[in-house]
């Protein structure tokens, strides 16, 4: 049985745990598994909470991973350059922890959210700016399919 199979089957757990994943920096899609488990009659309020709150707990961690890295890795092993990271650094203590509502974008959302953790954002802000930005992509999800 495929992985998504497994996580529909799991019914809201499983809801919980392709949030989680899709919040990390492991490629997933947890997109699939909420309309598979809308189509058969799940409740949408219990999937929306599940969804949230797993795929908001993979970003913290993506955060909490990207805490304990240290920027001159940035410019060692990626090749990232000092005045590169030096611009990034201005814009994140311009707009600071209000970066994680952009947290639920495709890929990018990873990047900023490591980023964030990196340059060392305010762990309280990133939590809630992270948390309102995850619930409004799922709610989104789920009035799309609710009423499209």
């Amino acid at each position: 049985m495929e992985l998504v199979d497994q996580l529909i089957y799991l019914g809201i757990p499983g809801m919980f745990l392709a949030g989680l994943l899709a919040g990390t920096v492991v490629p997933f899609s947890s997109e699939v598994v909420l309309v598979a488990l809308l189509a058969v009659g799940v409740d949408p309020t219990a999937l929306l909470i599940s969804a949230t709150i797993g795929n908001w707990i993979g970003g913290m961690t993506t955060f909490g991973i990207g805490w304990l890295g240290k920027t001159d890795w940035l410019e060692k092993y990626f090749g990232v350059s000092h005045q590169k990271l030096l611009n990034f650094e201005s814009r994140l203590k311009k707009w600071g922890a209000y970066w994680a509502i952009l947290s639920w974008v495709p890929i990018a959302g990873n990047v900023i959210t490591a980023a964030l953790g990196f340059f060392k954002a305010p762990k309280y802000g990133v939590a809630f700016w992270m948390f309102i930005g995850k619930v409004g992509r799922y709610a989104i999800l789920v009035l799309g399919y609710l009423f499209l």
